[in-house]
């Protein structure tokens, strides 16, 4: 679906009134939906899927996944949240999981940035460099 450009610039707008100290308020997003809904100005189908689409990156922007072979152990978690804050800045959301066909390593996912340091992964580089 085509989205015309002031739809586009209502939802950036719509969005960035949502936000609160660099963060995203998900209460304030709440209100700004059932606002729109209520009003329902032009294009305010366009306006909801885009700003859908913007609140999904933000979150997905914010949501660290980290994959390890092995537990975490609690020093090591902060130690890789605290890296990873100095990185995305404060607000982030870290999930740990175990995924033993990693071997060894880690693989860490901040929306769309893909960090890869696992065993398994290098060993797919070494076999396709012969």
């Amino acid at each position: 679906m085509k989205i015309s450009k002031q739809a586009q610039r209502d939802a950036r707008q719509l969005f960035r009134s949502c936000c609160a100290s660099g963060l995203l308020d998900e209460n304030r997003v709440r209100q700004a939906v059932t606002l729109l809904a209520e009003k329902k100005p032009r294009g305010y189908v366009e306006i909801l899927s885009r700003l859908h689409r913007l609140v999904k990156l933000d979150v997905a922007k914010h949501t660290a996944k980290i994959e390890n072979a092995v537990e975490t152990s609690p020093d090591q978690q902060t130690a890789i949240k605290a890296s990873l804050e100095k990185i995305y800045g404060t607000g982030l959301d870290v999930n740990y999981s175990i995924n033993p066909k990693l071997i060894g390593g880690l693989r860490i996912q901040v929306g769309s940035d893909l960090y890869d340091g696992s065993v398994k992964t290098r060993l797919e580089k070494l076999q396709q460099s012969f």
